[in-house]
């Protein structure tokens, strides 16, 4: 296909979202869809006894795939309505059928049950991305568990943790993230067939007044189509809420990449932890030296959208008046769409990061052992304090020593000198190779490596084998 060069693309298209993500909001997708919902609707009728025939339905399963778009689209010119028109359409590769197509339903018969279809198929996608990039960080995490590192409380140096620690972090994230998903596909249901104001009167007519048939459609539809069953109650519409939930956990996986997103650049800039960069690539037009986190960048540029989008469902399920209207309709179809393909895009570039990362272990050294000598100043006051020092004295030597130290680094430039300053005063009867043995950085992690070891295989683990089919997907990133 040509490339179009006079009208509008959509980036998450062209850039960001897999093909995959894409099929599932594809017109196709949604026709075929909808004559899958028609062909159930009538077979159904048909087993609860309605004046319709095998030989129709079998019509309608042999035309299901074959869509006529132009007939549709020639029709849609005349009465101005997308699912008459394709009514119309597959009346005309099904004569025999053609009058029992659609029969007591209403255009969010189809419509509803399509986006309800369409985004459920959307988020086991979603969670198939998330469970392969937890594999990934689940591998990173484990090489890294033991490798010390300083730790960050509001970006200043605190106590230190290690590498892989630190990605549990990141992990731990989608994992909530991973729970609200199970849920929200669990509890996913059809709209059924519940008619023009959701009281199926239409059908209690075809029925004749039999309501445990009318009950019984709503039930066979949802089994045909693969669901366990319907939402209970409606107007003419599936309530907006469903769709207010599903965008704000997409919301919630784009607030976690996000976060993991800024710690990686953060760790980018310290020279500590680069996210993939390939030969040929470019990081600056100007300085050629430069190499960008793109990746990151573009999934917390990406992520942004989708935290925004997550109002439109929002706002669109508080202004429904009563059983419809159809303010919904525009914004839906941009807003839930572009939601998934954006989540889908974020999810393929964290598999990428965390697929490629880089780990410079001597500087993630060098600024440990940099900051390392405040740190130790607690053990070495203890040690002082079980050779008779005097607890008080000795805090508060540590301080004025700490703020000299602090001053020439800061002030001067020059290297962090506490140790030698430490070893100098007699008060704390120490030599510098005593001080020394007490900067083993492992020392100072705390549980690190083991509160890594326990989450991957009591939490990760679990996830990982339960998912096992789905996993080992590796993500390509276009441009």
């Amino acid at each position: 296909m040509e490339p179009v060069y006079d009208r509008y693309q959509s980036p998450l298209s062209e850039r960001y979202a897999s093909r995959e993500m894409q099929y599932i909001f594809s017109p196709e997708k949604k026709f075929k869809t909808w004559r899958r919902l028609w062909i159930a609707l009538a077979e159904s009728e048909m087993e609860l006894g309605l004046n319709i025939t095998q030989e129709q339905v079998d019509e309608l399963k042999a035309h299901a795939d074959d869509i006529n778009y132009e007939v549709a689209k020639e029709r849609e010119k005349v009465v101005r309505h997308d699912v008459m028109s394709h009514v119309y359409a597959y009346g005309v590769q099904c004569p025999k059928a053609k009058g029992i197509i659609h029969l007591g339903a209403t255009s969010c018969y189809v419509g509803d049950n399509t986006d309800l279809i369409l985004m459920t198929e959307a988020l086991k996608l979603v969670r198939k991305k998330l469970v392969n990039v937890l594999a990934e960080l689940a591998k990173f995490a484990d090489e890294y568990k033991a490798q010390p590192t300083l730790a960050f409380t509001h970006f200043q140096p605190a106590q230190p943790t290690t590498v892989g620690k630190r990605a549990t972090l990141w992990m731990m994230d989608l994992k909530l993230d991973l729970d609200d998903l199970d849920y929200l596909i669990g509890s996913m249901r059809l709209l059924g067939s519940k008619g023009t104001t959701g009281t199926q009167a239409s059908f209690l007519e075809l029925f004749n007044g039999d309501h445990e048939k009318v009950k019984r459609l709503d039930a066979m539809i949802a089994e045909k189509m693969g669901y366990p069953g319907v939402y209970p109650v409606s107007g003419q519409t599936y309530s907006r809420k469903v769709d207010t939930r599903v965008i704000n956990v997409l919301a919630g996986i784009a607030a976690s990449a996000h976060k993991f997103s800024n710690d990686i650049r953060l760790l980018q800039h310290l020279k500590e932890i680069e996210e993939p960069f390939e030969k040929t690539q470019i990081g600056s037009s100007a300085m050629a030296y430069k190499r960008n986190p793109m990746r990151s960048e573009r999934i917390a540029s990406l992520a942004d959208y989708v935290m925004a989008d997550a109002a439109n469902p929002a706002i669109v399920s508080s202004t429904q008046w009563f059983e419809r209207t159809l303010d919904d309709s525009a914004n839906k179809r941009l807003s839930v769409p572009e939601a998934f393909l954006a989540v889908d895009g974020i999810l393929d570039l964290y598999l990428n990061v965390v697929d490629g990362l880089v780990v410079y272990d001597k500087v993630i050294e060098k600024h440990l052992m940099a900051e390392l000598p405040f740190m130790a100043t607690e053990n070495i006051m203890m040690d002082a304090v079980k050779r008779g020092g005097d607890r008080q004295v000795l805090h508060e030597k540590i301080r004025e020593l700490s703020m000299i130290a602090g001053d020439n680094v800061k002030r001067k430039g020059l290297d962090n000198n506490l140790l030698e300053l430490i070893a100098a005063e007699p008060a704390f009867g120490v030599t510098p190779e005593e001080l020394k043995a007490n900067l083993d950085p492992a020392k100072y992690t705390g549980r690190a490596k083991e509160q890594t070891e326990e989450f991957l295989a009591e939490v990760i683990a679990p996830i990982l084998k339960e998912s096992s089919r789905d996993l080992g997907m590796k993500a390509k990133i276009e441009v």
